[in-house]
């Protein structure tokens, strides 16, 4: 009679296990059923979010649902990156951050996630080249007299940024060790809202992405002093790069990559991963990105293992620099 019982009992339980992986495997062929959040680590306007909203409607095309757009603020990306580790793996919640996701590990004594072993990784996505600019009204017209200028009058000069551990921290505090200055900086919410007291005069300096900035530098709104990468932009033919004006091997890009929970399902990852590829490649979404001087990674590098390979690596860069820089939050 026990034997019997144990029997059936198992039986039962194999059922129940045949049931609930046959309901987990509906679930993932049928994904996406409802709307998707796509996670910015910062404020909207920024150049972070402007990515994440051209990409967000053809993704949406793609997969046959929603994406929403969702900025989550704070601690230079941690708040939002936390939010996602925790977050169920189920491919509803994604993740778009800059370098900022290599940068965190140096930049803070405690991290409450471990960006290698916290996260799924979808791909690779652009590359954004940054600009040092100054207000309309900053005296120095050129890079020399900026160079001299900041020497002269020091924590004098505001130096705007978009908060702890964003790249553009990251960009002019290696900017000040390079130069062997102090300024005064001045932390804000995201880009957008440093960007708007750069262009009203509250500030001095602020070391921004392209994404938005162009525009601004084209119509006089602000003051452009170099491109913070070695190449100069197609757009600004004439703005020399920092590194061509004396500071040599500075190269400052923000690269992106697109996340997801650790432990998402692998139907549902190479469903959003195919859907990044079918954006990258609209062709609407490569002129827009084209204009901003936003650079398409090489298809090769929009999947899993690229992206896991390029951020460890990163960490492994940045760290070291950041340290002996004694960058902090």
């Amino acid at each position: 009679m026990k034997k019997h019982t144990l029997i059936q009992s198992g039986i039962s339980l194999i059922a129940l296990f045949s049931m609930a992986f046959s309901t987990a495997s509906q679930a993932q062929s049928n994904y996406p059923t409802k709307p998707i959040s796509l996670i910015v680590p910062f404020a909207a306007g920024g150049p972070t979010d402007a990515v994440a909203r051209l990409l967000a409607v053809p993704m949406g095309k793609a997969l046959g649902q929603t994406v929403v757009v969702e900025n989550v603020v704070g601690a230079g990306g941690t708040i939002a990156a936390t939010k996602v580790a925790r977050s169920t793996p189920d491919g509803y919640t994604l993740f778009l951050h800059h370098m900022g996701m290599a940068t965190a590990p140096a930049l803070y004594d405690s991290l409450p996630y471990d960006p290698m072993k916290d996260f799924d990784y979808v791909g690779q996505v652009v590359d954004v080249p940054m600009l040092m600019l100054g207000r309309k009204d900053f005296p120095p017209k050129n890079f020399k007299e900026l160079e001299a200028y900041i020497k002269a009058n020091k924590e004098k000069v505001t130096m705007a940024n978009a908060g702890p551990g964003a790249v553009s921290q990251l960009c002019g505090l290696i900017f000040m060790s390079r130069e062997g200055v102090k300024l005064t900086t001045i932390p804000y919410k995201g880009t957008g809202p440093a960007l708007t007291d750069l262009m009203g005069g509250q500030v001095d300096l602020l070391c921004d992405q392209t994404t938005q900035t162009i525009p601004y530098v084209k119509d006089g709104r602000v003051q452009v002093y170099g491109v913070t990468t070695p190449k100069r932009l197609a757009a600004l033919p004439n703005v020399p790069t920092l590194d061509e004006q004396g500071l040599k091997g500075f190269d400052v890009k923000v690269w992106h990559g697109l996340y997801l929970a650790k432990g998402t399902p692998t139907p549902i990852l190479e469903k959003i991963n195919a859907a990044l590829k079918k954006a990258l490649n609209d062709p609407d979404v490569k002129a827009r990105l084209n204009d901003s001087n936003i650079d398409i990674v090489a298809m090769n590098k929009v999947s899993p293992e690229a992206l896991k390979s390029h951020l460890e690596a990163e960490i492994n860069k940045w760290g070291p620099i950041i340290r002996k820089s004694k960058i902090s939050d």
